[in-house]
């Protein structure tokens, strides 16, 4: 903790809590004064609330959420000079997984947003095929979104992936098209849950030896590639590299977003070698364009 704060880096806390709760008000009060009696005794400098959870837009809930950002900010800068409080959100505004949220009024709440800018096939509403974790295109949009709801794109903290997905296939058809078995997830047919994540370190060590070697998919700027595993069952592993990052760490540069971030720093390779600390630099590097 002393030598990130050396380093000029701040340390925040991980908050979440049961939907169901906060429309109490006495607990609300209750979980605030115990996340700030946490992150002093820790020498914290805020808190992360990552929910996740359903929320219909005519809920209790709705408005308790928003109510519950607003509060927590308010004590946690009362209580500690210069901390911040921030929110976690989908990587569109448009109720994706059931979240219909108070977007703009949680905005205004806190000091910003953090957006999740992957697991963008959750809800899998076409074609039950594999697909890119984070498609270019997609991801803009989600953004544009936000933005044209009045939130400031100072507000908005980009979220990449340093993860991908593994999809075991029910079918490979010319290399290409991977059909997935149906997982449904919340209301949607398909989802990427019919895939396992995998670090972006394991992928490297991987897609070399694979059966496709890496290709790159124009429509969804992302690389992906193929394997068989020794059943004999046929994969596909998309997942994003420098070049897709540092496209949609140009346009948060561009688009005067406050920051961009990943999930999560620990899948990167660490271990010193010459080649995995090359593609360790370059994953740093390409956040920075």
């Amino acid at each position: 903790m002393c030598h990130a704060h050396s380093q000029g880096s701040r340390i925040v806390l991980k908050g979440d809590v049961p939907l169901e709760d906060i429309v109490n008000l006495t607990f609300r009060a209750s979980w605030i004064a115990e996340q700030l009696d946490l992150a002093k005794k820790q020498y914290m400098d805020g808190i992360n609330i990552d929910i996740e959870q359903e929320v219909n837009d005519s809920s209790p809930e709705y408005d308790a959420l928003t109510a519950l950002v607003r509060e927590t900010t308010e004590a946690f800068h009362s209580e500690i000079p210069g901390s911040q409080v921030t929110f976690d959100v989908a990587w569109s505004p448009k109720c994706v997984d059931r979240r219909c949220y108070n977007y703009s009024g949680i905005a205004d709440a806190c000091d910003f947003l953090f957006v999740m800018s992957y697991d963008e096939q959750s809800q899998i509403w076409t074609q039950c095929i594999a697909a890119a974790n984070a498609p270019y295109d997609r991801t803009l949009l989600g953004y544009e979104d936000y933005i044209r709801m009045g939130i400031s794109p100072k507000k908005l903290v980009m979220g990449v992936p340093w993860y991908g997905y593994d999809y075991t296939c029910i079918d490979l058809l010319e290399d290409r098209v991977c059909s997935l078995p149906k997982v449904p997830f919340r209301g949607a047919p398909c989802s990427d849950a019919a895939g396992r994540q995998v670090p972006y370190g394991i992928i490297m060590k991987q897609v070399n030896g694979s059966i496709s070697g890496r290709r790159w998919d124009e429509e969804q700027q992302a690389p992906y590639y193929n394997y068989r595993d020794p059943a004999g069952h046929f994969h596909q592993v998309w997942y994003d590299d420098p070049r897709s990052i540092s496209s949609k760490a140009a346009y948060a540069r561009d688009r005067g977003l406050r920051g961009i971030g990943m999930w999560n720093g620990n899948s990167l390779d660490y271990s010193g070698g010459s080649e995995a600390q090359k593609q360790t630099e370059e994953m740093w590097r390409a956040l920075r364009p």
